[in-house]
């Protein structure tokens, strides 16, 4: 667990990284988006759901795929996917007192919006604990793992890439940051015997890595 001892900036995904994935706050806007998309286009409930999907994975998000083909504007859908039962995510103390511990500054990169991250922050009982929330309208709706948002998250906060430790639940996106010189940290179950190389460190215990990344 050495090599946190140059870390001034601890960088946060939000959704299945602060909480586990089990909470299932991403299965209630899947939902949400597929009916959006019913509305939005007049399709049936099972093509809006193969849309989502296929534009989640040719945009990085079902959002930017709506934006690129159909020039949908997107607050409203913003708005909308993410009004949601936020009950399933609980109060966790010792995650808040790890968060608290760590020397610098703790940062929010999400392609949620703000008002969402603060939903799931209050409900963790971590609301204090950040300085900023990087969402996705700060990076112009163009999401992970593009290079673009980590470059403009990097500009606007003044954070140094080689002080920083960046922690997420997709492995894909830690491939840019390992790239400009953060250290990684994939968050969630993952077999750590097929770790690619751009993966410094992984845990399905957050709390419990924190504390020991500053003993």
């Amino acid at each position: 667990m050495k090599g946190f001892d140059h870390i001034s900036n601890w960088v946060f995904d939000l959704d299945n990284t602060l909480y586990p994935e089990s909470c299932k706050l991403f299965d209630q806007i899947a939902v949400r988006m597929t009916d959006f998309i019913v509305t939005l286009l007049g399709v049936t409930p099972d093509a809006a759901s193969k849309l989502r999907h296929h534009y989640y994975m040719t945009y990085g998000t079902t959002l930017r795929g709506l934006m690129v083909e159909h020039g949908l504007e997107p607050h409203g859908f913003l708005n909308y996917v993410h009004e949601i039962d936020y009950s399933a995510v609980r109060h966790h103390e010792s995650l808040g007192e790890a968060l608290r511990a760590l020397p610098g500054r703790k940062l929010i990169f999400t392609a949620g919006t703000r008002p969402h991250a603060n939903n799931v922050l209050a409900n963790l009982g971590c609301a204090d604990v950040f300085e900023e929330i990087f969402d996705i309208t700060d990076c112009h709706f163009i999401p992970k793992p593009d290079a673009k948002p980590y470059e403009i998250f990097l500009a606007q906060h003044k954070v140094e890439a080689t002080q920083a430790a960046f922690f997420e639940d997709i492995s894909a996106n830690l491939i840019v940051p390992r790239s400009l010189g953060m250290t990684t940290v994939l968050v969630g179950k993952h077999d750590a015997a097929l770790l690619p190389a751009h993966v410094d460190y992984v845990t399905d215990d957050l709390a419990h890595f924190l504390e020991r990344a500053i003993i």
